[in-house]
């Protein structure tokens, strides 16, 4: 049930992603820029778990559109920091909007109690995962 419903939410994102000439991906990169200014496009991919290539070509779009820029990095001249642009923020506030009205979506007719505990769950369970991964790779670096 849980990915049924990660697969829809997915699917809805893409399609109001699609109807601002947009995709989920370059939404994602821009709230994520948003929250966390100066990301490198490394940083970015690992957070999107996608390669470096492929974020390199989302924002060439997006600076196409001149809602991002680089910019060198004074510690390491290899590195580029991603910057959000004025353009950006009309869209931002697009994104937040439907955010919300996906999020009224998705809880409707559920007490705020279940959600709390769903939440509540959904967390448990991210961080037992987390728990179990980094484990694994502790007892890799043991080995």
């Amino acid at each position: 049930m849980l990915h049924d419903v990660a697969r829809q939410l997915r699917l809805d994102s893409d399609r109001r992603a699609r109807a601002h000439g947009m995709t989920r991906a370059q939404w994602i990169i821009l709230v994520r820029l948003e929250s966390q200014p100066g990301l490198s496009q490394k940083e970015l991919a690992e957070i999107l778990e996608v390669e470096p290539i492929t974020v390199a070509r989302l924002i060439d779009r997006l600076e196409d559109r001149g809602m991002v820029e680089r910019r060198g990095d004074p510690a390491d001249r290899r590195v580029w920091r991603l910057h959000l642009l004025p353009p950006a923020e009309p869209v931002l506030r697009d994104i937040h909007a439907e955010r919300e009205d996906l999020r009224r979506l998705v809880s409707a007719g559920i007490d705020a109690g279940t959600l709390h505990t769903i939440n509540a769950g959904l967390a448990r369970m991210k961080a037992n995962l987390m728990a179990e991964s980094r484990g694994r790779a502790l007892e890799r670096d043991v080995a």
